[in-house]
């Protein structure tokens, strides 16, 4: 069946759900206040700007699952769904998974955010499938360390060519939606680019190449 893939931050999601767990955990005092929201916005600017160092965001970003046991993280994870999550769920993304569905597609969510974090979001849009950062565990616990190839720029094309391996599929007939530049290598893999409420460099990038533009958000873009 043909995939259609989404991003997840700013694109199925109205907002960054990355940036809003540091936020999350700087407002709980789980974290060092002032240094984290410091830290947590400049590599967010990063990120907006096209020059991200995903592996040093990493080591800063997954440090707090190493700190921390298991079951208190979860329970954090809940508030944390509840109180940020909720707010951004974006209707329209709902109905365009499951028109997707219904066409007989297989929905995925791709996105370079941890699976800590992404994996029940995905479960509240109905998506079974889902590819993300995986953070490291050993005997149950976060090591705060990444395993394999973190899914963000080129790596969200490595790790969807793995998925692929794995499940037998292609990319035949397949559509990606992203708002964000940093996905351009993925969006140039795909059979159908859509470019979702698009940051300015991917919205020109996606007028100059006759890629569809829309917005899960208003009416017009």
């Amino acid at each position: 069946m043909p995939l259609a893939l989404f991003d997840l931050d700013n694109t199925l999601l109205a907002g960054d759900s990355d940036y809003l767990w540091g936020q999350f955990l700087v407002e709980r005092g789980i974290v060092d206040g002032e240094f984290y929201e410091k830290e947590n916005q400049r590599f967010y600017d990063q990120y907006l700007e096209g020059s991200l160092n995903i592996m040093e965001f990493l080591a800063f970003q997954l440090q707090p699952l190493a700190t921390h046991p298991r079951t208190r993280l979860e329970a954090w994870r809940t508030e944390f769904l509840q109180q940020k999550i909720e707010p951004i769920l974006l209707p329209a993304a709902r109905e365009l998974v499951e028109e997707h569905r219904h066409r007989g597609d297989t929905p995925v969510i791709i996105t370079a955010t941890n699976r800590f974090i992404t994996e029940p979001i995905a479960r509240r849009y109905g998506v079974e499938h889902l590819i993300a950062t995986e953070p490291e565990m050993i005997d149950g616990e976060y090591t705060g360390g990444v395993s394999g190839t973190p899914c963000f720029r080129e790596g969200k094309v490595e790790r969807l060519q793995d998925w692929l391996q794995t499940h037998g599929e292609t990319l035949a007939g397949s559509s990606f939606y992203s708002d964000s530049h940093n996905d351009l290598p993925l969006l140039e893999r795909v059979e159908r680019p859509v470019a979702v409420d698009p940051d300015e460099r991917l919205r020109q990038e996606a007028r100059r190449r006759g890629w569809p533009v829309t917005s899960l958000r208003k009416a017009e873009v």
